[in-house]
């Protein structure tokens, strides 16, 4: 099935927001910490769909600027799944070539999480297959401040002028400036939101929500929702041809 989907419209970036870790745990009466263990088994089954498939880039939502607000011993579990899964997957990641980026201030992590992430991102620097983009310690909010923030820094530098600035200049600011914008963004757990992720880029974005936990979301799941979206019309604001006659 995964071979047969290569010769159709697949969406060159995916994103999702892996939700709903915590309610899967508690829904079995265990620990959130069990529910996130589990969220990155299902994270690896994905990476692998996507990149047998053919899709460009893969960003997951991994841990937002909010999340700093939960408890100590969830954060602190957070990331040292995070290290673990880095230390454990890093080289079959490189082996299918695929490169690993960073998005938001990753700068603000555990400097022992920070160490295996960096060194992962040498490491993979220069491979040219499907690029995984984790999205850490990342707000759409704290985006566009450190976009205004740049372009003010540009702008003091380079003397732009106010009829200069375009989206054009503006997307170049963003941590997404090397990446296209997602074509599909996929919500898992029943919640219809995007939580402060990719709000600029997600403008044109097909949405697809589904009312699994992340934990159980699987390849078929991926397909169901690449398939949807292909069965979709992308306008970008404008109309089709056919219809243009009739109005």
């Amino acid at each position: 099935m995964v071979d047969d989907m290569k010769d159709l419209r697949l969406p060159a970036h995916i994103a999702i927001i892996m939700d709903g870790n915590g309610r899967w745990a508690k829904k079995r009466g265990l620990p959130r910490a069990v529910g996130h263990k589990a969220g990155v088994e299902a994270l690896r089954e994905i990476i692998r769909t996507a990149s047998n498939m053919g899709v460009k880039c893969l960003t997951v939502y991994a841990f937002s600027t909010e999340n700093w607000k939960r408890p100590y011993e969830e954060v602190n579990t957070l990331f040292t799944l995070l290290s673990v899964y880095i230390e454990k997957e890093i080289n079959e990641i490189h082996r299918n070539n695929v490169k690993l980026k960073i998005i938001g201030d990753y700068s603000k992590i555990p400097g022992n999480v920070l160490a295996k992430v960096n060194k992962a991102l040498e490491k993979t620097q220069n491979n040219t297959g499907m690029i995984f983009n984790i999205a850490l310690n990342y707000g759409a909010r704290d985006e566009l401040v450190q976009m205004v923030k740049n372009m003010y820094d540009l702008i003091m530098e380079k003397d732009i002028k106010k009829e200069n600035i375009d989206y054009e200049l503006i997307s170049g600011l963003l941590y997404t400036k090397d990446l296209p914008d997602p074509d599909l963004i996929i919500r898992t757990s029943g919640e219809m939101r995007l939580s402060n992720f990719l709000l600029i880029q997600s403008a044109y974005s097909e949405l697809f929500f589904t009312d699994k936990f992340w934990p159980d979301f699987r390849k078929e799941d991926l397909i169901e929702a690449i398939e949807s979206y292909q069965q979709r019309k992308r306008r970008y604001g404008a109309i089709e041809s056919e219809e243009t006659d009739e109005n």
